[in-house]
């Protein structure tokens, strides 16, 4: 039976996180006062958002994602290759190929599941080779953000919901699969499959394992 290889994106392949992509989006706004006014309110959240997402992750989600209510869908695609080329390809940590191309050899199968966007992230996914992958997806209404995520929401509890039908669907042996994150709050992600690891994990989820004894990678 064929298993995969489960990532997290941010923070676990890549350094960046939301907050860096809606920065990136802030700056881009369209009449000089707009950007000022969008990105001085995005750096002023940053402090809300850190203590929201250590506190719950939906709410942490129906904050942050308000931020793009307004938004062109149009816009939001024009600008992700130069967000790609930018922010995320620089950011690839230096051991990502290293481990994707260590779990191909071993067949694999290569999935991404992220609470990031969709649109923002496809370039990234090209770039790193992973055909297979699912993200959070922005609700439009006549082509403009609504600021509300359309379901599932991926945090949590939802990604490993998503996994376990993902893998029955497809044919996939969680037992044999593989889960790679960086936070305690994919916890749920870890535990659905055979063999989890933390990588480049925060305080909670490197004490967790290693009171499991799971590996822990650094890929920076």
């Amino acid at each position: 039976m064929a298993a995969a290889a489960f990532y997290d994106l941010e923070g676990t392949l890549v350094s960046t996180n939301l907050v860096h992509t809606l920065g990136f989006y802030a700056k881009n706004q369209q009449g000089l006062f707009r950007t000022f006014k969008k990105s001085a309110s995005t750096l002023l959240s940053i402090p809300i958002f850190a203590v929201t997402d250590q506190y719950s992750r939906k709410v942490f989600n129906d904050l942050f994602f308000k931020r793009y209510k307004g938004e062109s869908e149009d816009r939001l695609r024009f600008f992700a290759e130069e967000l790609f080329e930018d922010v995320l390809k620089p950011a690839i940590f230096p051991g990502t190929f290293e481990l994707i191309e260590k779990s191909r050899s071993l067949g694999l199968r290569q999935i991404v599941v992220t609470g990031a966007l969709d649109l923002s992230v496809t370039p990234l996914m090209k770039h790193l080779g992973i055909e297979d992958y699912v993200a959070n997806r922005l609700e439009f209404v006549n082509g403009v953000a609504t600021g509300r995520l359309l379901p599932p929401v991926l945090a949590a509890a939802t990604k490993a919901s998503w996994i376990r039908t993902f893998a029955e669907r497809e044919g996939l042996s969680l037992s044999d699969s593989y889960a790679y994150t960086d936070s305690m709050s994919d916890l749920p992600m870890l535990s659905v499959v055979g063999h989890p690891a933390a990588v480049n994990p925060d305080m909670r989820l490197r004490q967790t394992a290693l009171h499991h004894d799971w590996p822990i990678l650094n890929l920076k």
